[in-house]
C-alpha cells in the first residue's frame, strides 16, 4: 500500500513553560513557538521586543491618568473657588468624565482588533492631549464638563494595554503581565495627585502666580507634554504583535501547521454576514494533548468585529461574568479616585489640614496599585497552576466580595461617629483598596480565557464596564451627602451581591 502520508506540516509542540528563575528578568525571553508568545516577563532586557511593548503599554495607560484624572486633584478647593463651583457641580464633573471613557472602551476594543493595540494606544494618546492642551480654557462649569467629556478619550486607553500584553505573553504568565500593567498605569491615579498639588502648590508659593493661573499653567506643563511624548516612544519603539506586523498575526499559527479558519475566512464571513445575517459558524482548531494544544487561548487569534461575532460575545456568560466582576471592583476605585478626597476635607478640614493633605492621602489609594494590582494577577496564575480557570473565577469575586463588606464597614463606621478618627479611616481605606485593586488584576488574568478569538472586543467591553460602575458609584455618591458614610455602605452591599450571584456562571478548565 502506498505511503498517502499528508504534506501538510506536523504541528509543533510546545516547549512548555520553564520554572521560574529570577534571572528570567532580565535574559532573553522564553517563547513558545506555536504563537510566539513569550512564556516570560524579561521586564528588566530592554532590548527584547516582548519588554520594550511591556513598558509601553502601562507608560501609555500611565499618562493617560496624568490628564484623565488631573482635575480632582484641584477640584477640592483651587478649582471649585476659580469656577464658583458647587459640590454638584462637581460630582457631575467626575461622572461626565466616566461617561466618556466608557463609550470610547466600547469602540476601542474592535478597533484593536481590527488594527492592533500599539497603533489605537498611540492614536488614543494623540486625540486625548488636544483637550488637555484646551483644560486651562474653562472658565464655567459647562466648559468644564466639556472639557472633561473630550478629556476622558484617554480612559480608553486601558484597552489597549490589556490587549498589548495578551498578545505577547502566554497564558502561564498572562496574568501577571496583564496585572502589572494594569497596576503600573492605574497606578497614575496617584502619581497624578501628588504630581498636580505639589506643582500647584509651587506655582502659587514660589512661582508667583495666582491661585486663577497657576492651576491652568499646570495643565500645560504636565499632561500634555507627557502624552505627547508617549505616543511618540510608542510609534518609535513599539510592535504590533510577535510576529511582526499586525496583518501578519496569523502567521505564527500556520507556519505551526494550524492554520486558523479565520484567516482565511474572514473577508467571507464579513461578506456573508452583511448579505444573509446568517449566524457564522467558525471551525476552530480543537485543543488536545496530542497536538501540543491544551487551551484555546494556545490557538486563538485576534478576529475583526463582525455582527455575528458580537452578537456570539454578547450573548456568552463568560462576557458577564469578568465585566460585572470588574463593575464592582474598578467602578468602585474610579469612584473613590473621584470622591475620598472630598470625603477627606469634609471630615477634617482645619487650617492644618487643606487640599494638599487631602490630596497627599488620597494618593495612597491610586499608588497601591503598583503593588496590589499585580499581586492579584500573580495570583491568579499561580492558582490557574492548580485550579485551572476557576480558580481565578473564585479569586477575582472573593476580592470583590471581601471589598464589599470592607466598605460597608467603613460606611458604618463613618455614620456612626461625628468625627472619625483618622487613623481608623486610612486603615480601612487602605486594606479596602488591597483587595478592590487585587480583584482588578485577578480579572484580568481571567479575560483571556473568556472569547479569546475576540481578546480587544472583550478587553473593551470588561474595561466599559468598569466606567459603568464608575458612573453607577459616582452617582450613589452624588445624590449622598457628605461625608458620603451611606454611600460607602451601600455601594459595599451592592459589590457583595453583584459577586455573590457570579459564583454561578461556568467557566472552561483550561
Amino acid at each position: 500500500m502506498s505511503d498517502t502520508k499528508s504534506n501538510r506540516a506536523e504541528p509543533v509542540q510546545p516547549i512548555g513553560p520553564p520554572p521560574f528563575r529570577i534571572s528570567s528578568l532580565w535574559e532573553p525571553e522564553k517563547v513558545n513557538p506555536l504563537n510566539l508568545k513569550s512564556y516570560t516577563i524579561p521586564f528588566f532586557n530592554l532590548k527584547s521586543p516582548y519588554a520594550r511593548n511591556f513598558h509601553l503599554s502601562w507608560l501609555g495607560f500611565h499618562v493617560a491618568f496624568l490628564s484623565w484624572f488631573a482635575f480632582p486633584p484641584l477640584l477640592t478647593e483651587a478649582i471649585k473657588k476659580d469656577l464658583k463651583l458647587t459640590p454638584a457641580q462637581i460630582a457631575n464633573s467626575n461622572i461626565i468624565a466616566l461617561l466618556a471613557t466608557l463609550l470610547v472602551r466600547l469602540f476601542v476594543g474592535p478597533l484593536v482588533d481590527r488594527y492592533g493595540p500599539r497603533k489605537v494606544m498611540a492614536g488614543l494618546l494623540l486625540i486625548g492631549a488636544i483637550p488637555s492642551g484646551l483644560a486651562g480654557t474653562a472658565n464655567s462649569a459647562n466648559a468644564l464638563y466639556a472639557i472633561r467629556f473630550f478629556i476622558g478619550i484617554l480612559g480608553g486607553t486601558f484597552v489597549p494595554c490589556q490587549a498589548w500584553t495578551t498578545v505577547f505573553f502566554d497564558k502561564n504568565c498572562v496574568g501577571t503581565a496583564n496585572a502589572l500593567v494594569g497596576g503600573w498605569g492605574n497606578a497614575g491615579g496617584g502619581t497624578t495627585f501628588l504630581i498636580m498639588v505639589a506643582l500647584y502648590q509651587r506655582l502659587t508659593e514660589h512661582g508667583g502666580l495666582s491661585s486663577h493661573s497657576a492651576w491652568r499653567a499646570s495643565y500645560a506643563i504636565v499632561p500634555l507634554p507627557a502624552l505627547a511624548f508617549v505616543a511618540a516612544l510608542t510609534l518609535i519603539f513599539g510592535t504590533d504583535h510577535p510576529a511582526g506586523k499586525w496583518s501578519d498575526r496569523h502567521r505564527p499559527l500556520i507556519v505551526a501547521g494550524l492554520e486558523p479558519p479565520e484567516a482565511a475566512d474572514e473577508e467571507k464571513h464579513s461578506e456573508d454576514d452583511k448579505e444573509k445575517g446568517d449566524r457564522i459558524v467558525t471551525v476552530r482548531v480543537e485543543p488536545t494533548p496530542e497536538n501540543g494544544v491544551t487551551s484555546e487561548v494556545d490557538v486563538a487569534v485576534n478576529r475583526p468585529l463582525t455582527w455575528a461575532i458580537a452578537r456570539d460575545v454578547m450573548l456568552n456568560p463568560l462576557t458577564w461574568l469578568p465585566a460585572l466582576a470588574y463593575l464592582t471592583t474598578f467602578g468602585y476605585e474610579l469612584a473613590i479616585d473621584s470622591s475620598l478626597a472630598n470625603i477627606l476635607f469634609a471630615l477634617y478640614a482645619s487650617k492644618s489640614f487643606g487640599q494638599t493633605k487631602a490630596g497627599d492621602i488620597t494618593s495612597t489609594y491610586g499608588l497601591l496599585n503598583f503593588l496590589t494590582r499585580p499581586f492579584g494577577g500573580y495570583l491568579g496564575d499561580v492558582v490557574y497552576r492548580k485550579y485551572g480557570v476557576p480558580g481565578k473565577k473564585y479569586l477575582t469575586l472573593a476580592c470583590g466580595a471581601i471589598q464589599g463588606v470592607l466598605s460597608m464597614a467603613l460606611g458604618f463606621y463613618i455614620d456612626s461617629r461625628k468625627k472619625p478618627d483618622l487613623a481608623t479611616v486610612i486603615g480601612v481605606m487602605v486594606v479596602l483598596a488591597i483587595f478592590n485593586e487585587m480583584g482588578n488584576g485577578a480579572n484580568f488574568a481571567l479575560v483571556p480565557h473568556c472569547n479569546p478569538y475576540s481578546n480587544g472586543l472583550m478587553s473593551g467591553l470588561v474595561g466599559a464596564s468598569g466606567n459603568l460602575g464608575g458612573v453607577f458609584f459616582a452617582l450613589i455618591f452624588r445624590f449622598q451627602p457628605l461625608p458620603h458614610g451611606k454611600a460607602l455602605w451601600i455601594s459595599g452591599i451592592v459589590c457583595l451581591v453583584v459577586n455573590a450571584l457570579l459564583v454561578f456562571i461556568r467557566v472552561p478548565k483550561r
